[in-house]
């Protein structure tokens, strides 16, 4: 069972053709999709030119075959935020594995923020954990740790849930972890870009018919391109917001 829900998620972004322009299909419901925390550090790096951003996690944020690497969602934040922050060089690097819980990625953390030194860690977990089976407060536990020692480090931290799929929604119990990023979100004040919820309004609403998988890419290509305007949208309201914050203390 484990590797018939792996191979269904992995093919999930693989739907049908997609039934909106790519600027209609990546709008979601007010609110869905929102800076909720500043993030000082980002700003920081933004004021001084440079910022480099980390993605962790699981295969998700990949996409195979030629060229994958420039449409996937990290490649396309690079260019969005280098779009909207003229002047500054941005550099998105990727460290994904596929199913890789979130205490082996949290393993990983003194590494990538020694030789990267990212002012942004953006952090997608849930699907193997939740395929492991692995005790939600466990999850939880990891999440926490994880986000302190980035904090420590110096990085700010966007969490990411798991995707969407109505294929394997009832073959995955995904809720007990998707509560869990929520809580650790909160606890520690950061920004939680919940791509299970922007997924699953694109496949109700009909913007995205994520049902009946296929092997073409355009339909997981666009889904990506849609998931790094949301990212950089959240990213740059963040720093907005920090901005905010620091006008009004001084």
């Amino acid at each position: 069972m484990t590797r018939a829900v792996l191979a269904l998620v992995g093919l999930l972004l693989f739907a049908a053709t997609a039934r909106a322009e790519p600027d209609a299909a990546c709008q979601v419901p007010e609110g869905l999709v929102q800076a909720d925390f500043p993030m000082p550090r980002v700003a920081e790096a933004i004021a001084a030119k440079t910022l480099e951003i980390a993605v962790i996690g699981s295969a998700s944020s990949a996409l195979a075959g030629p060229g994958g690497a420039g449409k996937a969602y990290p490649g396309r934040l690079e260019a969005e935020l280098g779009a909207e922050l003229p002047g500054v060089t941005v550099r998105v690097s990727t460290f994904a594995k596929p199913r890789q819980s979130a205490a082996e990625m949290q393993a990983v953390i003194p590494e990538i923020l020694a030789t990267k030194k990212p002012a942004l860690v953006v952090w997608q977990s849930g699907t193997a954990d939740a395929i492991r089976g692995v005790d939600p407060e466990d999850f939880r536990f990891a999440l926490e740790e994880g986000v302190e020692a980035l904090h420590k480090g110096g990085a700010d931290v966007v969490l990411m849930n798991m995707q969407f799929s109505p294929r394997t929604e009832s073959m995955i119990a995904l809720n007990a972890y998707a509560d869990a990023m929520r809580f650790v979100a909160l606890q520690q004040s950061v920004n939680l870009f919940d791509r299970f919820s922007v997924m699953k309004h694109w496949n109700e609403a009909g913007v995205f018919d994520l049902t009946v998988a296929t092997k073409k890419m355009d339909m997981a290509e666009r889904v990506h391109a849609c998931f790094a305007k949301l990212l950089a949208r959240l990213i740059v309201d963040s720093v907005a917001l920090t901005r905010q914050e620091q006008k009004a203390n001084d």
